[in-house]
């Protein structure tokens, strides 16, 4: 490869060969070739995309392309064990008789035949076409849209999903979010549940018990992949994706599981190893996520010209173990992020040239007090459980222009000012922060149970602005002065069709931290 000189490292090597197909591909000036004769000397099963296609981590000239190839999705793919030509055709209408790109890259059986393609040359702020084609078979169509470059002005509408639950509800609000056309779409984590099968499901997980293995990994995905409203959204805009706990094994951290007593070290490490590994197989992301083992480089930055930047964290890979106490709770020696992301964190914050400054968190970052009256009570696997880290966050947020944390895991909207200190009433406020409620995890909650039991705490919580139990989204119009945000909900996720409805309007203004219902 052009520009590698001496010894290359076992990690690096195997970066370069994962990357090799992607890099090579992208580069490709190949024609849309014909397959009918390679299809005759080997011959795929029908369906090899059944799975669909999907973009992401779009860049002013360039964008992730994705498929997998699996016949036999439930089963482990269902593909010959050899790699397969997969050709990609890009193109600036839908028709494609402008195409742009195109090029061949290889479905590889060590990553599941899922392609990864990293196109560049492209143009900013500009919507394409693209497909795939191997062994005489088409995919879908999708379609993508490329970051503004720096002269770009907006505005930008984005959208902010989490935590669907397959065996908990269909995923009817992808179906009002692909009619609200969003330029993007932010997911923050648990897009898989690794539960066990339930007799009492809407609609039940796959498999016998819970994923350990590669195969029983790829094969939960495949599952929810196989969601027609899921597979709509994913071919209609660039997704930006991170994991949480359940793509993995609840509220783990690091390399502790929920559960060591019964998870070994070793057996853990291994169950990281096959679920980031299957992670990477089902999400449209580059080659520098290519797992090492039980490792995955997924906090990453994208800019959308002077508009807004998105700083992407990882909140489990690096975190301590969670407290058990209020007074572990606030040990300095807690981290979330490690330091290095931190770093990595603050160094992009404080150098941005965008005006906004977006923090996709997994975890919730505001204060939730859940002990009614006197005294405290947090939950300890979001970020109240790492108070000094959080504070310290919270005390740099005062000095970035307009701070706006995009977050998930709770299945509740939570929207919130964001304060220097939750433990001074009086403190400033250095920001906002959207927790989107979830997808269907919770399915069909009792609204009036839930303000029953939440509307209570609200006194100690006076920065809440709103809480909702309702399932959904939220979706931003981002503009230079303002953001506009609406909660989006469906009045069902118990049946395959929702009505869906606009809850709220809020807005956070440039140069005024916090936020408003409007």
């Amino acid at each position: 490869m052009t520009g590698v000189t001496g010894p290359v490292s076992p990690d690096r090597r195997r970066l370069l060969t994962a990357g090799a197909a992607v890099l090579g591909a992208a580069a490709s000036a190949q024609l849309w070739l014909p397959t009918t004769a390679r299809a005759a000397e080997n011959p795929l099963p029908d369906g090899v995309f059944s799975l669909g296609v999907a973009s992401g981590d779009p860049l002013p000239d360039g964008v992730v392309l994705w498929t997998r190839l699996a016949p036999d999705p439930l089963n482990g793919g269902g593909m010959p064990a050899r790699a397969v030509s997969v050709e990609w055709e890009i193109s600036e209408d839908s028709r494609f008789a402008k195409s742009v790109r195109r090029g061949t890259a290889q479905a590889r059986p060590e990553y599941g035949h899922s392609v990864h393609v990293d196109v560049r040359g492209l143009r900013p702020d500009r919507t394409y076409w693209y497909r795939f084609r191997t062994g005489g078979q088409i995919s879908p169509r999708g379609r993508t849209r490329t970051a503004p470059n720096w002269t770009g002005r907006g505005p930008l509408r984005l959208a902010l999903a989490s935590c669907q639950n397959w065996q908990q509800g269909y995923f009817t609000p992808y179906a009002d979010m692909l009619a609200q056309d969003p330029d993007v779409v932010v997911f923050v984590g648990d897009y898989i549940y690794e539960s066990a099968p339930a007799a009492t499901a809407v609609r039940r997980h796959e498999g016998t018990g819970e994923p350990y293995s590669l195969v029983q990994y790829r094969n939960r995905y495949a599952q929810y992949r196989t969601d027609p409203d899921l597979q709509a959204m994913h071919a209609a805009a660039p997704w930006v994706v991170t994991f949480d706990d359940h793509e993995v094994d609840n509220d783990f951290a690091g390399e502790v599981p929920q559960d060591p007593d019964k998870q070994s070290h070793d057996a853990f490490v291994a169950r990281l190893t096959a679920a980031y590994q299957a992670y990477y197989e089902h999400m449209p992301v580059r080659a520098s996520a290519v797992p090492n083992g039980p490792h995955i480089r997924m906090h990453r930055r994208l800019d959308f010209g002077h508009l807004a930047r998105l700083n992407v964290l990882d909140t489990r890979q690096f975190r301590s173990d969670q407290a058990t106490s209020q007074a572990g709770a606030q040990s300095p020696s807690l981290t979330m992020l490690g330091a290095e992301q931190k770093k990595w964190l603050l160094d992009g914050l404080h150098g941005s040239p965008a005006r906004w400054n977006l923090i996709a968190s997994q975890i919730m970052m505001a204060e939730t007090d859940l002990l009614v009256g006197e005294g405290k009570l947090w939950f300890y696997d979001a970020w109240d459980g790492y108070q000094v880290e959080r504070n310290a966050l919270l005390g740099e947020f005062a000095s970035v222009r307009n701070p706006v944390v995009l977050s998930g895991d709770r299945h509740l909207t939570m929207i919130s000012d964001l304060k220097k200190d939750f433990a001074d009433p009086g403190s400033a406020v250095v920001g906002a922060e959207f927790v989107g409620t979830s997808i269907s995890s919770g399915g069909d909650q009792d609204q009036a149970a839930f303000h029953t039991e939440w509307d209570a705490k609200l006194p100690d919580n006076p920065h809440w602005k709103l809480i909702d139990a309702h399932r959904g989204y939220h979706l931003f119009d981002i503009r230079r002065d303002r953001i506009d945000a609406q909660v989006r909900v469906v009045d069902t996720v118990l049946r395959k069709t929702a009505a869906p409805s606009t809850l709220a309007r809020l807005r956070v203004e440039d140069g005024k931290p916090g936020v408003r219902r409007v």
